[in-house]
């Protein structure tokens, strides 16, 4: 008889539906504490540029006894060079804001994606659109945004309609930047004789690969910036273990056989390439003000491909001819 079977007895373990899941969780917040390196550095800063204060002043003071018009001209050059430090000053100072701008957006998104948050998510756009309006790649995604503004839609939904109009065309940019950079890399450290040259060229390759993609993205990064960036990039790759490369990673992504016919200098140059697009996807993730939701992330095999085939046509070439 069915009804007189017994109900087993036990804990009652909901499982939630795969929609319900959250598809990204906020990033754990790291407390910072007291920076005895930061104190050293700005203390070292002030009394350097004490000193420097100093011997202007002195300057101007000999120039004065000299002749009163020549003080006259030392204070007026003084006066432009501080002038000109001011501005200086400032725009490295909004350069590191605006990175810490976008770093914060990114993770409000984040929290907005994880709750789907819709309040969150209207101001999360309102500040992408604000952060795209100079770039006219993104004319049409604000439009297309402008017109959607009064529908009624889901947190989620909103950040992911928001990242196909707004980011679509600045991914694809990106892609196109960090290839470019990939290439240049593994055909200058691929004939050049000297590992001292390698290495400065692709620090220099780098730097600007990552300066060029924070301007793409939105930032202004400064030389203090693009030091910041840097090192927020390599904490990047050691939390994700993006720059562990070795010789399976080399034959999954090349081939066995490519990598077998590699000769030494050429694989070299390979591996920087591949170093440099790792370095360009981390870039990306830092400097992009949204997480990848609603787009796929950049894949290394696809750069890695485009390096290898232009590698391989390079090499063809000359055999036909």
């Amino acid at each position: 008889d069915p009804g007189s079977r017994e109900v087993p007895r036990g804990p009652v373990v909901v499982v939630p539906e795969i929609d319900e899941i959250p598809d990204l969780a906020p990033p754990p917040r790291r407390k910072r504490g007291f920076g005895w390196g930061t104190l050293f550095w700005s203390a070292a800063g002030g009394l350097v540029s004490l000193g420097l204060w100093l011997a202007a002043m002195r300057l101007v003071e000999d120039l004065t006894a000299r002749a009163p018009w020549l003080g006259y001209v030392g204070i007026a050059l003084l006066a432009l060079a501080g002038l000109a430090a001011i501005v200086i000053i400032g725009r490295e100072l909004h350069g590191l804001w605006t990175l810490r701008s976008i770093a914060k957006l990114r993770d409000r998104a984040v929290e907005a994606i994880a709750g789907d948050d819709r309040a969150k998510a209207r101001e999360v756009v309102e500040e992408l659109v604000e952060l795209s309006r100079a770039n006219p790649r993104t004319a049409k995604g604000r439009a297309r945004l402008a017109e959607s503004k009064g529908d009624i839609i889901d947190g989620r939904d909103l950040l992911g309609i928001a990242e196909r109009a707004l980011m679509a065309p600045l991914d694809a940019e990106a892609k196109q930047i960090v290839a470019a950079a990939a290439r240049r890399v593994s055909l200058v450290t691929a004939v050049s004789p000297r590992a001292a040259i390698d290495m400065v060229f692709v620090l220099v390759t780098a730097l600007s690969m990552m300066r060029r993609l924070a301007r793409l993205y939105g930032g202004r990064p400064g030389a203090l910036g693009l030091i910041s960036l840097f090192k927020t990039v390599i904490g990047h790759l050691a939390v994700t273990g993006g720059m562990a490369i070795g010789d399976s990673l080399v034959q999954q992504v090349l081939g066995a056989g490519i990598a077998a016919r590699l000769s030494a200098k050429l694989g070299e140059g390979v591996l920087n390439g591949i170093l440099t697009a790792r370095l360009g996807l981390a870039a990306i993730d830092v400097t992009r003000p949204m997480p990848h939701h609603a787009l796929p992330a950049p894949l290394l095999r696809d750069l890695v491909a485009d390096l290898v085939g232009r590698r391989e046509e390079a090499e063809d070439k000359p055999q036909a001819t």
